[in-house]
């Protein structure tokens, strides 16, 4: 048996490994890394807490007005999860006010048999300092004005800073849409790790495991000062945490994300560009000493090729997917001399890797 009652009972199965102790998983996810990735150096894994980790939540809404379930959704029909164990403290004790909310404000929950309903899901992100970022995902306007009526109760009730609503009108399995209108507090939402600076708009990415995060930027630094390059690239750069986490007032580093919103969220120093990476590097008249990359799922696609034909000889990769990481490194010509996984999502198959690689001789 397990801490989790929803396990327990099957009624939710999304921690596929939640019965596997811990510290097997971890054991497990490390001899994966170990044989798909070859490298010089496999530093231990960085584990994360077993339980509360999660600092954001996709809380998809069935049921009624009067009684709405918040939680999953199985075989078509809401399974209420507010007593979830993966989230902040401050997310799970939301779910009782954001209930309320539903009823009061009049929304209408969204049928997926019936395609029905105007309240899809509620997105919610917590930040360090315990503040909630809320989004309604919406089918349309309509029940934007009831929101922002009720905003000032809710704020009230939980530690909201910022409220959005996203609308996706399409009946289609996606998280949200691509429309975001601003309800209730800052546009930018603070996510600032200590005194490093990180600010994050609704439709931005951040990592779902702030300790484990934490560790990866500053791990990211540790490698990247011994190395003590001049000049840094960073691609694929979100809102900045690499970039910032390794700039230092003698190096010039500059951060290339498509996001105009990120770059945005990121802010000036040190140099953000809003541009397709792999375009923006084949502009470039000057390569850098140090090359970081983050990239999605999918890795770098044919940027591969450009660094492996380019004078780049040094790269620090890091990735949620070892296929395509590996995959991108053979292409490149480099060979890992360090690399250790960061369990950003216990009780799962996933999780991160930072690689520090050079130039194969």
């Amino acid at each position: 048996m397990t801490r989790c009652s929803y396990f327990n009972e099957g009624l939710c199965r999304s921690c596929t490994h939640l019965a596997v102790p811990y510290a097997d998983q971890l054991s497990t996810k490390q001899s994966i890394a170990e044989s798909l990735l070859p490298c010089a150096e496999w530093l231990p894994p960085v584990a994360s807490a077993e339980y509360g980790f999660r600092n954001k939540a996709k809380i998809i809404v069935a049921g009624s007005t009067e009684q709405p379930t918040l939680g999953i959704l199985r075989n078509g029909y809401g399974q209420d999860l507010r007593d979830c164990l993966l989230y902040e403290a401050p997310i799970t004790d939301a779910h009782g006010p954001l209930t309320e909310f539903i009823t009061r404000a009049g929304l209408v929950p969204y049928s997926v048999p019936h395609r029905s309903g105007e309240l899809k899901s509620i997105l919610v992100t917590v930040n360090p300092a315990g503040r909630l970022l809320v989004r309604f995902v919406l089918r349309s306007e309509a029940s934007i004005p009831s929101i922002r009526q009720h905003l000032p109760w809710l704020a009230e009730q939980i530690p909201l800073t910022t409220a959005t609503a996203n609308l996706l009108p399409e009946h289609v399995a996606l998280p949200e849409g691509p429309t975001e209108i601003h309800l209730f507090g800052p546009e930018v939402f603070d996510m600032s790790l200590g005194p490093l600076e990180l600010n994050l708009r609704p439709q931005g990415f951040f990592q779902t495991n702030t300790d484990i995060t934490r560790v990866l930027y500053a791990t990211a630094a540790a490698w990247v000062d011994e190395i003590d390059p001049s000049s840094i690239w960073d691609l694929y750069c979100g809102v900045g945490g690499f970039a910032k986490s390794v700039a230092r007032p003698w190096r010039t580093v500059r951060g290339v994300e498509l996001s105009e919103d990120a770059v945005r969220a990121a802010g000036g120093a040190p140099t953000f560009v809003a541009a397709d990476a792999g375009e923006w590097a084949r502009e470039q008249e000057t390569t850098p000493d140090l090359l970081i990359v983050n990239p999605p799922r999918r890795g770098i696609g044919d940027l591969a090729e450009w660094i492996r034909d380019s004078d780049i000889d040094r790269v620090l990769y890091s990735s949620c997917s070892f296929d395509s990481a590996a995959r991108d490194l053979e292409i490149m010509g480099f060979t890992a001399l360090r690399a250790q996984v960061f369990d950003m999502f216990p009780h799962t198959d996933h999780m991160e890797v930072l690689i520090s690689a050079a130039r194969s001789e």
